[in-house]
């Protein structure tokens, strides 16, 4: 007798979640939306008048994951755990994701530049009807960055359709000069709460 493997859907098109799931050996299978999160509106990344960083990444999450479970039952696929996270950066109490364009990057850095900031990652994890959700907060201090520096970052293309406009596991570590919390949250998947929430769930983790 053969027994399966335990698997879970990854609701996310981000390719650093993927290998950060991988990289803790939990075996996962895509559940990708129409054309991305951001285009589905179901899942919308507007923030709301007023609403805290916290609350926001947390509404995301768990937005994405109740949408990839009603993905689940229109598309009549097995039904396992989904997980599903949202990033975001609080800059004194204001709400900072993923640039526009180039020049919004560029404004993003220009802000970050010589202080600290926090990076939210909010999970949610869910399991037929059942939704769990974690927050895993870090802060980031970047040093002062001149005009020159954050051109030749904004023209790496590396700032693209990452919140906050940098990735710490790339170029963008020369710029930071301290972080306190998880890395691998600030990367956008923090893997410490990841393992113990699928745990909670009953994922062998």
């Amino acid at each position: 007798m053969t027994t399966l493997e335990p698997r879970i859907y990854l609701a996310s098109q981000s390719p650093r979640r993927r290998e950060l799931l991988a990289q803790i050996g939990v075996r996962f299978d895509l559940l990708l939306f129409r054309g991305g999160s951001r285009a589905d509106s179901a899942t919308c990344e507007d923030p709301l008048p007023g609403e805290p960083p916290d609350v926001y990444a947390l509404r995301v999450a768990a937005a994405k994951a109740r949408h990839g479970f009603r993905m689940l039952q229109e598309r009549r696929l097995p039904v396992r755990p989904i997980l599903a996270a949202d990033t975001t950066l609080d800059v004194d109490g204001a709400i900072v994701g993923k640039p526009r364009d180039d020049a919004d990057a560029s404004a993003i850095l220009g802000r970050l530049a010589g202080r600290a900031h926090r990076v939210l990652t909010a999970i949610a994890v869910m399991q037929g009807e059942r939704l769990e959700q974690r927050l895993s907060i870090s802060e980031v201090r970047f040093r002062a960055l001149s005009a020159a520096e954050i051109q030749r970052y904004v023209a790496s293309g590396e700032s693209r359709d990452k919140a906050g406009a940098y990735g710490i596991q790339g170029f963008a570590a020369m710029f930071i000069e301290e972080i306190r919390g998880s890395h691998s949250g600030i990367v956008g998947l923090p893997l410490c709460e990841t393992a113990l929430l699928l745990r909670e769930i009953g994922y062998p983790v």
